[in-house]
């Protein structure tokens, strides 16, 4: 199923819906929820999908998955999906909040084609079988770190979010301790309990994040280092690898792979 709202299928009898949706550039996804629990696949394009509690960055060609009744919006920059749809009986394993997950060449080819089955697909033939390795595949995901919690404080949280777009490695406790008129120990104190990380830990992995963002979008390591305000290239790849455990080049698009996955 390609393009068609998930509200017209929802009831169907079947353990698994499978999806196709392409959105224009720079699309918000208002919050909205789910009955049932959500892969969403970016085959093309980056996400940034956030709850109440956080925000997760999807590079393209990795998936996110949402729990069942989760409100959730989703920012999309050039971005195919292929969403699964399952019901929570199917999947008692899966994840009380969001999780970004790393998707096997196997499970990749399996949404792809799983898009292309009915809604009301057989479920003692081809189809049924397709949907069955799917739910097999599903268990074996490897998460990814590409989590950035959120606070509740309201203040505190408009701070973060703009941060978010636009990382500043020059950025201190203390000036965001005075711009919410507190002292830099009581924020210092805030922050971790409203985010679980120090301002410190939080701020670079804001950074990160965006570097992946840029990456996928095909900048280079040189012009998201600058970007970010690290002295060197050498500075941002060698943090970076800390952080993610892989270079900044292997989130830049292969040449000529542009929509080879759609």
């Amino acid at each position: 199923m390609r393009n068609i709202p998930v509200d017209e299928v929802e009831d169907v009898d079947r353990a698994v819906l499978a999806i196709g949706t392409d959105y224009p550039p720079g699309h918000l996804l208002g919050f909205h929820r789910h009955r049932r629990a959500q892969l969403l696949y970016g085959a093309t394009g980056t996400m940034v999908v956030e709850t109440a509690h956080g925000s997760w960055t999807v590079p393209p060609q990795r998936a996110v998955l949402i729990p069942p009744e989760t409100d959730h919006q989703v920012l999309m920059d050039g971005v195919s999906t292929r969403s699964l749809y399952v019901e929570p009986a199917a999947v008692a394993w899966f994840p009380q909040r969001c999780q970004v997950v790393e998707v096997s060449p196997l499970l990749r080819q399996l949404l792809l084609d799983a898009v292309d089955t009915e809604a009301e697909y057989d479920r003692h033939g081809r189809d049924g079988a397709l949907m069955e390795l799917i739910l097999f595949e599903l268990r074996r995901l490897t998460p990814l770190p590409f989590e950035l919690p959120l606070p509740a404080h309201a203040a505190l949280r408009a701070l973060c979010e703009h941060l978010q777009t636009a990382p500043d490695l020059h950025a201190t406790p203390a000036a965001w301790a005075a711009h919410l008129s507190v002292s830099p120990r009581t924020f210092n104190r805030l922050f971790l309990e409203q985010t679980g990380v120090t301002f410190q830990q939080w701020r670079q992995r804001a950074s990160v994040l965006h570097a992946i963002r840029l990456l996928s979008a095909g900048a280079t390591v040189t012009g998201v280092a600058t970007a970010l305000g690290y002295d060197t290239p050498a500075a941002f790849s060698a943090m970076f690898r800390r952080q993610v455990g892989r270079t900044p080049n292997s989130f830049r698009p292969a040449p000529g792979t542009a929509g080879s996955q759609v």
